[in-house]
């Protein structure tokens, strides 16, 4: 319950008791709305899917991380982007092929520390997670939620996995695959879809997402207009952009109004995002 002072404006209180209900978030959660998507995690300071990136990417205040899953050969959802470990890891194994054994045996901080230069002490090993490692991980807390892009036709071993642990409040899933998208939205209704585009046709996309209850269509940055954004509004979806890694193209794409970046660098998307509303309440200032 939200208590007011004798006299205070009934107007405004509706307007706090709505705040109050929108921030409280599914299932009474405080969960965050701010627009910012951690790719793989805080991938840009930490080893791209990996449990130190996504936990980076709740300490910072990301409202969503998103992860990739692929099902191993013997029937784990396991938390990696490619269809081998080639280009993040110390060996080569076909993650569909190799049991969760031979795959935790990789080292997926291996290229990473090659791209800094960094030797294995100054970087630990890091080892493949599973899909309940994270979101475990992301049960012990109410601000953040986790995404979940199948890379392989996995869609309804991850939803049971879901509601087994009663994750849902926690979780959405987002990808291009129309298929999988829609196949999560007959399993499980109210998970939130983020439905991923390269290249769009926006009035057939927006067609399409509405037909299946998609709540959000997510453009790659490079075809974001600000007519397709305005488009995706009337719509009644969230108008989002991926993946987007300089800070000039964020603030550009919220100018365009875009409501949320997907990025490998959360850290330096909130700092645009709170650049561009300082930028908006000086315009407005200026214009009293």
């Amino acid at each position: 319950m939200i208590l007011t002072p004798p006299g205070f404006p009934f107007g405004l209180a509706l307007f706090f008791l709505a705040a109050h209900a929108a921030a409280a978030g599914p299932a009474g959660h405080g969960f965050l709305n701010n627009g910012v998507t951690a790719h793989r995690g805080n991938s840009a300071e930490y080893p791209e899917n990996t449990i130190p990136a996504f936990r980076s990417g709740i300490e910072m205040g990301a409202d969503w991380i998103e992860l990739d899953i692929f099902r191993s050969q013997d029937g784990k959802l396991v938390v990696i982007h490619d269809r081998t470990t080639e280009r993040v890891g110390d060996k080569n194994l076909a993650v569909p092929e190799s049991t969760y054994d031979q795959l935790r045996s990789v080292d997926v901080a291996a290229d990473f520390r090659r791209r800094r230069g960094e030797s294995g002490g100054a970087i630990p090993k890091h080892t493949i997670p599973l899909l309940e490692d994270v979101l475990r991980l992301v049960m012990t807390q109410g601000k953040t939620r986790v995404s979940i892009q199948p890379k392989m036709d996995c869609v309804a071993d991850a939803v049971a996995l879901v509601q087994q642990l009663g994750a849902e409040p926690w979780v959405g899933f987002n990808d291009g695959n129309l298929q999988y998208m829609a196949e999560v939205k007959r399993l499980a209704p109210r998970l939130p879809v983020f439905w991923d585009r390269r290249w769009s046709v926006i009035e057939e996309d927006l067609r399409i997402a509405r037909q299946h209850g998609f709540e959000a269509l997510v453009l790659h940055h490079s075809i974001v207009t600000p007519e397709s954004v305005a488009q995706i509004h009337k719509a009644g979806l969230e108008a989002g952009a991926w993946t987007v890694n300089d800070e000039a193209t964020m603030t550009q794409l919220l100018k365009m109004g875009i409501d949320r970046i997907y990025t490998d660098a959360p850290r330096r998307l909130l700092r645009a995002k709170a650049a561009s509303a300082a930028a908006r309440r000086y315009s407005r200032a200026s214009a009293t």
